[in-house]
């Protein structure tokens, strides 16, 4: 058992949004049950983050993903707060050293939601749909070229605002976010294995001081092994494709006993570009996803590989 340092309770960073609440709510009641604690051991300290703040400019113009995470980061850095909740897919590739991922939860449906359609085929001929994620809409345009997309961010309520007030015909949401907010009433899953989520889609992650083996211990008992091990291989592709918030990629991995098979996609942004691939590796083989990547950056046409780093890095398919 693991207890509160003496005289306080143990600090959980989180930022200030409904979906972001509920997922410190989440890892907050996980820790509890796991060890014994009280439920003032834990308190929730919200931050606004850049992203919260500034939503009328897509990610790349603001900071990328960090506009997630660097408020937090700051704040745990600086001894304010003890953890910090994520959304793993918004947590930038390459991490401060001082920070480490202590546990990953067990990820939830990875399916991204239709709001306003039936699915894909069924959007109106010319239809409007709204998201900033460059993987949807890319991948909604490689399906559909008929479609426009219109930029589309802030959070759930805010997006089916903007849906309800005509701004587009249809739009994209996560389905563990909404379920996560009770909200499973909403718009149309689409199928997984043929509409591709983003790496770490689904999945929370909770951080911490690498140098804090009291809270590394804490949050190891709630450390979802077989989520981990998807998120971080995931992780991993990314990282060896260089992708950036620009960079459209969707991949899907599924666990199959002590292996992982891994798909991916990347496009170009307009969708007219799309190059696939898949791997099936040990769980432990932590070069396989940078294998991956390789091979679909050998393959892949210039008008993708312009917006992946690891091209231009010399990344290259190991000899066979």
């Amino acid at each position: 058992m693991n207890h509160p340092a003496p005289g306080r309770p143990y600090r959980l960073g989180t930022r200030k949004s409904p979906l972001a609440l509920a997922q410190a709510d989440e890892a907050r009641a996980r820790l509890i049950a796991a060890h014994g604690l009280a439920a003032t051991d834990i308190v929730l300290v919200t931050v606004t983050a850049s992203g919260d703040r500034i939503q009328d400019r897509p990610l790349a113009e603001i900071g990328g993903k960090a506009v997630w995470t660097k408020e937090l980061d700051s704040a745990l850095l600086a001894g304010e707060i003890d953890f910090a909740v994520h959304s793993a897919k918004d947590v930038e590739t390459i991490r401060p050293a001082a920070i480490a991922i202590g546990a990953i939860l067990p990820r939830e449906d990875v399916r991204d939601v239709l709001i306003g359609a039936a699915g894909i085929a069924a959007l109106p001929q010319g239809a409007r749909v709204g998201t900033s994620a460059p993987r949807r809409a890319a991948m909604l345009l490689h399906a559909r070229p008929d479609c426009t997309v219109v930029p589309f961010r802030g959070n759930v309520a805010t997006r089916l605002a903007r849906l309800a007030a005509g701004e587009a015909d249809a739009t994209f949401l996560a389905a563990a976010g909404l379920k996560r907010l009770g909200r499973t009433d909403l718009g149309h899953p689409l199928p997984a294995g043929e509409w591709l989520p983003a790496p770490g889609q689904a999945a929370i992650a909770i951080e911490c001081r690498t140098d804090d083996a009291a809270m590394l211990r804490l949050l190891a008992a709630i450390d979802h092994a077989p989520s981990r091990r998807a998120v971080l291989a995931e992780r991993a592709l990314l990282a060896a494709l260089g992708g950036t918030c620009h960079s459209p990629i969707a991949v899907l991995s599924e666990a199959h006993g002590d292996e992982i098979a891994l798909r991916a996609v990347i496009f170009s942004p307009d969708g007219a570009e799309r190059t696939g691939g898949e791997a099936r590796f040990a769980a432990d083989d932590a070069a396989a996803p940078a294998r991956l990547a390789a091979e679909l950056l050998a393959r892949a046409a210039p008008a993708i590989t312009a917006h992946f780093t690891g091209h231009a890095a010399g990344l290259r398919p190991p000899a066979r």
